[in-house]
């Protein structure tokens, strides 16, 4: 098994299977949190080439694009994987990332842990906080057709697995019920010290916005 050229293949797999993905959610999405897990993997005990398949699959399949089916996702990566010859144990460790990644609201428990998908899951999380994190934010707001703000409609901290699902609530609303939140739950020493600038750069972002909204400033 040439690892490189399995990590090639995926590239290119991934690039092909999310050509016109939407704008927060596309190749470019990938490559960053591939980017980013390998570069936060530097500094923990993990295996690099779970953490760079992990990374490379995470998002085959979003489910919010697939009805809520979390299946997709797990299926789509282990189909390609066995093509590839990958052994066994590799592709189920890339299934558990796939199906453990992703915030689901604040009642849902994990119930897969590792030093790989704490890497791949703190690139992802970096991925939706500070600049980038806004834009993609808006992109898939404008995309959902949502509105950007709504003071008469406030977050909802509380929600379950099924209702965050589900949510339409406002642009603004979901930095409140996610992106804010995220800070807090990174998982090594370099996916925290890298949330901490780009979480203030997301709260001067809102102060701003309540002011232009307003019309106080």
């Amino acid at each position: 098994m040439n690892k490189e050229q399995i990590i090639q293949n995926t590239i290119e797999f991934v690039k092909e299977t999310l050509k016109g993905a939407e704008g927060g959610h596309d190749y470019f999405h990938v490559e960053r949190v591939y980017k980013n897990s390998l570069l936060i993997a530097k500094n923990e005990n993990v295996d690099d080439f779970v953490v760079a398949l992990g990374a490379l699959l995470h998002d085959i399949a979003d489910s919010k694009f697939y009805n809520g089916d979390e299946t997709v996702g797990p299926k789509k990566a282990r189909t390609f994987l066995e093509k590839e010859n990958v052994v066994e144990d590799v592709i189920v460790h890339v299934e558990n990332i796939i199906k453990n990644i992703s915030f689901k609201g604040g009642n849902f428990e994990q119930k897969f842990s590792s030093p790989e998908l704490d890497a791949v899951q703190d690139a992802d999380r970096l991925d939706a906080i500070g600049a980038i994190g806004i834009a993609r934010c808006f992109n898939y707001g404008g995309f959902k057709n949502r509105e950007l703000h709504n003071p008469e409609i406030p977050p909802n901290l509380h929600m379950t697995k099924e209702e965050y699902k589900k949510s339409t609530s406002p642009t603004i609303n979901h930095f409140y019920e996610k992106l804010l939140l995220l800070k807090d739950k990174m998982n090594t020493k370099a996916g925290k010290e890298i949330a901490e600038e780009r979480h203030q750069f997301m709260e001067a972002f809102l102060s701003q916005f309540k002011n232009e909204w307003n019309g106080s400033k």
